[in-house]
């Protein structure tokens, strides 16, 4: 059987020996022991949403193998899985390489998380259009032109929620979304602002957490390490504004109200302020109503998101409950379907 992630292959691993195939990108082996001495290998294998961990024994036949692969390489491993004490465990592997197609496909997740990430990527985009305010509508038309491929590569985090290839654009969407939303009930807020602050707020994880151009590793960078998303992200601001306050524009625009340095201003305070209090990272805590729509919208989609996987990855404890994932309060119990009547059903 061919698995076409690999979440649908750990979910189909039991005792028994299951065998099948799966498309995956070796990215990189470790050398342990066991406790009493005995070395092992502990290769990672990674798609566009999860990883692999599997451990090699050195008595076994495919351990050179397994030695010889290099970092990088896409394959297709078909094998017996076992589900047992140390994770899944592969048996009697077959290695191939991916053809640059199946290369491309394994990249972009596969068709349906390629068409969800491509509607993300509109949406964002036409949330930006329809901006009434003209610096922040230039502000973010100039992000997205100038970081484009960045901006979609990379992931949302390293753990807790969007911890994958892709994941900016889809947290950043679902923000969007929770955030407009909540402009709706309370439209006294400044919607442009709140727009632009869900775009921003994350920007700085393209160099935080970014994945590099033909892989799925999210990276380690001096400037995500030394400043922080937070910090680079108030720094992109910055720049953008440079570039598109022309003097042209700055003549333009000197005639609207709020004035052009306080939107800058307000939209930085969003960047700065979206963790919500000082012991989450972030250097002062919401202080007007927008921050603090896009500190709540910015929260309930990563809460959102951590229900999902957690429906999708983690062990059942019933029939009805998941085992705890960090970052949420407790286990989490399925949700309860929509009401229908019988005539529905």
């Amino acid at each position: 059987m061919r698995y076409d992630t690999i979440i649908r292959l750990k979910n189909a691993a039991t005792e028994e020996k299951v065998q099948g195939s799966v498309a995956v990108q070796f990215t990189g082996k470790v050398e342990k022991t066991t406790k009493t001495g005995a070395p092992y290998l502990e290769l990672t294998f990674a798609d566009a949403v999860d990883t692999l961990v599997v451990k090699v024994w050195d008595n076994a036949y495919w351990n050179p193998q397994c030695r010889a692969l290099q970092e990088g390489a896409t394959l297709e491993i078909t094998a017996d899985w076992v589900a047992n004490q140390y994770g899944v465990e592969m048996v009697n592997p077959e290695f191939r390489a991916l053809t640059p197609e199946e290369e491309e496909a394994l990249l972009s997740g596969g068709a349906e998380l390629a068409a969800r990430h491509a509607e993300d990527w509109q949406y964002i985009h036409s949330m930006v259009e329809s901006m009434a305010d003209p610096r922040l509508k230039a502000l973010g038309e100039a992000l997205l032109d100038a970081h484009a491929e960045r901006f979609c590569r990379a992931a949302a985090a390293r753990g807790m929620h969007h911890a994958r290839r892709g994941g900016l654009v889809e947290h950043t969407a679902g923000v969007m979304r929770a955030a407009a939303a909540i402009c709706t009930a309370y439209q006294h807020i400044n919607r442009d602002l709140v727009l632009a602050g869900a775009l921003f707020h994350d920007c700085g994880k393209m160099w935080e957490t970014g994945c590099p151009e033909q892989g799925f590793g999210v990276e380690y960078s001096d400037m995500g390490e030394l400043m922080g998303h937070i910090s680079i992200g108030i720094e992109i601001v910055n720049k953008l504004w440079q570039s598109v306050c022309t003097p042209e524009k700055r003549a333009e625009w000197k005639a609207l109200h709020p004035s052009t340095e306080q939107v800058r201003l307000h939209l930085l305070h969003l960047i700065a302020a979206h963790h919500g209090v000082l012991e989450y990272g972030s250097p002062v805590v919401p202080k007007t109503p927008e921050a603090m729509v896009l500190h709540h919208a910015d929260n309930i989609d990563a809460k959102m998101e951590m229900f999902r996987s957690t429906y999708e990855t983690s062990a059942s404890l019933s029939p009805t409950i998941r085992q705890r994932k960090f970052g949420l309060l407790g286990n989490a119990v399925l949700p309860l379907t929509p009401y229908s009547s019988q005539d529905d059903a």
